[in-house]
């Protein structure tokens, strides 16, 4: 289950997140879950593995805003590394923050899974 305190023990900013939805944590909780069916993390992996970086800089600057908007730090922080590196549309080894952004991932989506 996705809550205040789980998120905070996942390495999530909550108070800053809570903050920026002027302290409405019900809001900030459902801005979270809205993140549990985005797919844009592939989307991100297949368009570097294709070297289409024009389109991978878009995908990761989207992601990073999304995450950052919403403070969800451990996704957040590879995301931004990605996007800084894509800024010069180069080839470069992302698989280090692919890898520790769709692992991240997987712990928010388990978070949520465990609702049940």
């Amino acid at each position: 289950m996705i809550t205040i305190e789980n998120l905070r023990t996942y390495g999530a900013d909550v108070d800053e997140g809570v903050k920026r939805c002027l302290d409405d944590e019900e809001f900030y909780i459902d801005l979270v879950k809205s993140t549990i069916s985005d797919e844009r993390i592939p989307e991100l992996e297949k368009c570097i593995a294709d070297k289409d970086f024009d389109k991978a800089f878009e995908v990761a600057h989207a992601l990073k805003g999304m995450y950052g908007n919403i403070s969800i730090t451990p996704i957040y922080k590879p995301i931004s590394e990605i996007t800084e590196l894509l800024r010069d549309r180069k080839d470069s080894d992302y698989t280090p923050y692919l890898e520790e952004a769709k692992k991240q991932k997987l712990k928010l989506d388990e978070l949520y899974a465990a609702r049940k």
